[in-house]
């Protein structure tokens, strides 16, 4: 029952949401790529990102000073049931489009140097 609760919990804040959406699909992002594209404080995108890890649903990995994270490769059964419903409900929303806009263009002109 925890565990379910849990998984709920980190599900009911609008930047997690966004976290997941702009993950989904992508090997990994640094920090700084999704600070750029929630146009958000590199705290605030790590705290929210650390909550995601310890519910089960990212992987991370250290990279110089930078981590980055990506989606669990194999989700628990239950949490990939939870990341379908999030992915199709909201990623048409307005907000994850502005932000995955964001991020394509972050990307692109992004120096390379920024992450390690």
């Amino acid at each position: 029952m925890k565990t379910t609760a849990d998984t709920f919990k980190s599900l009911a804040d609008e930047t997690r949401l966004r976290l997941i959406l702009l993950l989904q699909g992508r090997a990994e992002l640094c920090v700084c790529d999704l600070m750029h594209a929630l146009d958000m404080p590199q705290s605030t995108v790590s705290r929210h990102l650390a909550y995601l890890k310890k519910n089960g649903w990212l992987d991370d990995r250290r990279g110089g000073v930078w981590m980055y994270y990506s989606l669990k490769r194999n989700l628990e059964p239950f949490l990939q049931a939870q990341l379908v419903l999030v992915i199709s409900s909201l990623a048409d929303s307005p907000v994850c489009k502005t932000d995955k806009e964001r991020l394509s263009s972050y990307l692109e002109t992004k120096d390379q140097s920024v992450c390690t």
